[in-house]
């Protein structure tokens, strides 16, 4: 498949194995993220153009805070599955993990459950102030800024969560993986497909991807 014009490059077909979908659901959804949605906008902006500023980063803080209040309704086993699906079938050994726009930790809760340690991070403190405190360490910072050392972090994983490629690159450490979900497949508001995900990270990587009911994700890895 190609990238959408805007992408830093093109994936070849060796580069994205695509693992056989597990009960996909591909109805169209009442209220689903269609391609105009804005925050699909701020998505291909952020991964392709470095569209991103203090006053974005700072609206984009204001709009989760706001919406923390409810965000918890907007876990449940559908979206679970998803990130669990990731880590088994995406063949992620590492032992620690960072998660990137960790929210109220609904995705915390299974990455907890497979790596020996986890630190949640996100830019919306009324996201981290109620999300629970034994999942994880809670981290405040800019995903686009993140305050770790060059090739220091096992993995990363982002739920939902909007990607900025080479920050993500540069903390990444040797060998690590990058997990990439968006739980509700293309009706997800923060969405990339799997080739565009690749084709935004800098330089040549491999990946594993797939669908589970709506949900689908891909795992990255540089390629040797």
């Amino acid at each position: 498949r190609g990238v959408e014009k805007g992408g830093r490059g093109r994936v070849s077909a060796t580069a994205l194995e695509h693992l056989l979908p597990i009960d996909p659901d591909n109805a169209p959804r009442e209220g689903a993220a269609g391609p105009d949605h804005p925050m699909r906008r701020v998505t291909r902006e952020a991964a392709f153009k470095g569209g991103w500023s203090k006053e974005r980063a700072a609206k984009v803080g204001q709009l989760f805070d706001g919406l923390a209040v409810e965000w918890h309704t907007r876990g449940g086993p559908e979206r679970d599955r998803v990130v669990a699906d990731a880590l088994t079938r995406g063949r992620v050994g590492e032992v620690a993990c960072l998660e990137v726009g960790s929210g109220t930790g609904f995705g915390t809760s299974i990455l907890s459950g497979h790596f020996e340690q986890v630190i949640a991070l996100d830019i919306a403190p009324e996201m981290l102030r109620r999300a629970p405190p034994e999942l994880a360490p809670r981290v405040l910072a800019d995903a686009s800024a993140l305050p770790f050392a060059d090739a220091s972090v096992p993995a990363v994983a982002l739920v939902n969560a909007l990607l900025f490629p080479h920050e993500i690159a540069r903390v990444l450490a040797p060998g690590g993986a990058v997990i990439w979900v968006n739980t509700s497949g293309t009706g997800t508001p923060i969405h990339l497909c799997a080739e565009d995900f690749l084709a935004a990270l800098p330089g040549p990587w491999t990946g594993i991807a797939s669908q589970i009911g709506r949900g689908t994700w891909c795992v990255a890895r540089r390629a040797r």
